[in-house]
């Protein structure tokens, strides 16, 4: 039997499912929520044509249609905001309803140039991506082996398939005014990876969308500011937009 609870489809950036773990937490009671893990990340296996944010999308699409779901809300982080908004431009049979995007990567803005991530240290990281960057550095001396391990295996396929060119797609901003969605971009004020004018420009590229500025927030609004992230879901769910 098919279910009648609206599904939200909720998409990982580069850090893992556990950066959105609280999003699917708060959805949770309303929603039928589905937070996979990225092929190529945590020890996932990533067939060898999953090699693009686009080829991820269109994974994501055919799982949806193999489910038969509909009325989707799909929310994404950082890269995951990126594979939602593939996504959105990809889906001819208008199985997404609602998006939300998070920070996230995939255009190109010139007057707004993209952080190298790749080429932060860890204290680098932490600074560029947070607001309050002492509360979430951690000293690579403390993070057992085996999760470093698994941090470089998940780098090892960000490169591969956002690497080059760097965290966009040189066509996806101009495919994005077709995108009649009502979408919500939200960024974290602090944010130095994918500063707030590259959110702006991002939201404007859409045909239908909203720009949210959370404060004292960075790159990953929902671990600094979750009461306020939650919040501006809450209303974008309540109004339909």
């Amino acid at each position: 039997m098919t279910s009648s609870i609206r599904p939200a489809l909720i998409l990982h950036g580069g850090g893992g499912p556990a950066t959105v773990a609280g999003i699917a937490a708060h959805l949770d009671a309303d929603f039928r929520v589905i937070a996979p893990t990225h092929p190529g990340w945590n020890g996932v296996e990533r067939p060898d044509d999953v090699d693009s944010v686009a080829a991820m999308a269109r994974g994501y699409l055919d799982d949806l249609s193999s489910q038969g779901l509909t009325d989707v809300l799909v929310i994404g982080s950082s890269l995951g905001g990126w594979i939602a908004a593939e996504m959105a431009s990809q889906d001819a049979d208008s199985r997404l309803t609602g998006l939300v995007l998070i920070d996230a990567a995939g255009i190109e803005v010139p007057e707004f140039p993209m952080r190298d991530f790749f080429a932060l240290d860890p204290r680098g990281v932490a600074e560029y991506s947070f607001h309050d960057a002492e509360r979430f550095f951690r000293d690579p001396a403390t993070i057992p082996p085996e999760q470093q391990a698994a941090q470089r295996a998940n780098m090892a396929t960000m490169r591969i398939i956002a690497g080059d060119p760097y965290m966009h797609d040189p066509t996806l901003r101009a495919r994005l005014a077709a995108i009649a969605i009502p979408t919500l971009v939200v960024w974290g004020e602090s944010d130095r990876i994918f500063t707030p004018g590259y959110g702006r420009t991002y939201a404007e590229a859409f045909g239908d969308a909203r720009f949210e500025l959370v404060e004292r927030a960075g790159h990953l609004p929902q671990l600094e500011q979750p009461d306020a992230l939650s919040a501006l879901l809450d209303g974008y769910v309540a109004a339909g937009r």
